[in-house]
């Protein structure tokens, strides 16, 4: 992690014409597929609104829900995403379907698999080791904020963020933390945020964690909410921030410890641990709070299991379905 935002600038700032490659077929086919697995898949779910604001038709799947279950995607630039570039899914997908027109890859691998079969684009750094996802995250948004940037997506602040990047004191965020026994994360445009949140907590936590898009949360589930379920919430500065501090009195009323990490620039949530960072919208508001979200969830993870980041059941390379 120490390393990962000069990495995520470096692929921002060199992802070239691959970059115009991917630009050129979103403009021309008006729709892109975003593919990936694990936290390659929450990289998906976090651009996916971000494109859809530029015009284009946005969807993001797991890889192996299209493989399984294929729909009728001809005709639209796909992006695959494998920080390894060597997933199983990855692979039986080039087996299947050989690549059509306007399939690329992002990857931090360069002689990975997937650079070889379509062209990638390529994070900076090299491959990511760590088993939760926290590096490859954030250089791999870089590689779509490049390509964000040349559709159309505003990004003045962008370098100066990754630049410099900021976390603010947690410890009242962490405290708000100590008894609870499981977490559920939410968002709206930022959704994806939360579902990479979900994903790390879990890996590193041992604990079950579940990411529900803010509607979702409201439409029922509130019923598990209590006070040994603790809530996160991401919120930006965009039109849905307003629904984000809406369900956030309502997880309160529940008794459930609430933790919001925000860059709405509005004002904090009466009840909530509120995490403030510098007000944003999309991208960079991602870049904004993903310091912030990250040191929390290991922070977390670390007061709650010894060897930390070391899996028990799982591979940091899934080769196998």
């Amino acid at each position: 992690m120490a390393r990962q935002h000069a990495d995520a600038l470096a692929a921002f700032q060199t992802a070239g014409g691959v970059a115009d490659m991917v630009a050129a077929s979103i403009r021309e086919t008006g729709r892109v597929l975003l593919l990936g697995m694990g936290a390659s898949h929450a990289v998906g779910r976090t651009v996916e609104p971000f494109y859809r604001a530029l015009g284009y038709d946005a969807v993001a799947l797991p890889l192996s829900e299209h493989l399984d279950q294929p729909s009728a995607f001809a005709g639209w630039a796909a992006l695959l995403t494998s920080q390894s570039g060597e997933s199983a899914e990855i692979l039986r997908h080039f087996r299947a379907d050989p690549a059509p027109a306007h399939t690329y890859g992002v990857t931090l691998d360069p002689t990975s698999s997937l650079a070889r079969l379509v062209p990638c684009l390529l994070g900076a750094g090299g491959i990511e080791t760590a088993f939760a996802a926290t590096r490859s995250l954030t250089v791999t948004l870089a590689s779509h904020a490049a390509v964000l940037a040349r559709l159309g997506a505003p990004m003045d602040d962008l370098e100066d963020i990754l630049s410099d990047p900021q976390v603010p004191d947690l410890s009242a965020a962490l405290a708000r933390f100590v008894a609870v026994e499981a977490v559920v994360t939410s968002g709206r445009r930022l959704r994806g945020l939360a579902d990479a949140m979900a994903l790390g907590l879990t890996e590193l936590s041992r604990l079950p964690v579940l990411s529900l898009e803010g509607g979702q949360l409201r439409h029922g589930p509130l019923e598990m909410l209590g006070s040994s379920v603790g809530v996160v919430m991401v919120r930006g500065q965009d039109e849905t921030s307003a629904l984000v501090a809406s369900l956030a009195e309502a997880v309160i009323e529940t008794g459930a410890p609430l933790v919001v990490f925000d860059a709405s620039g509005d004002a904090p949530i009466d009840g909530a641990e509120t995490v403030v960072v510098p007000a944003a919208t999309d991208i960079p508001a991602v870049f904004r709070l993903l310091p912030a979200v990250q040191t929390f969830m290991v922070a977390f993870a670390t007061s709650r299991v010894a060897d930390v980041g070391t899996p028990r059941h799982s591979q940091k390379i899934t080769r196998i379905e």
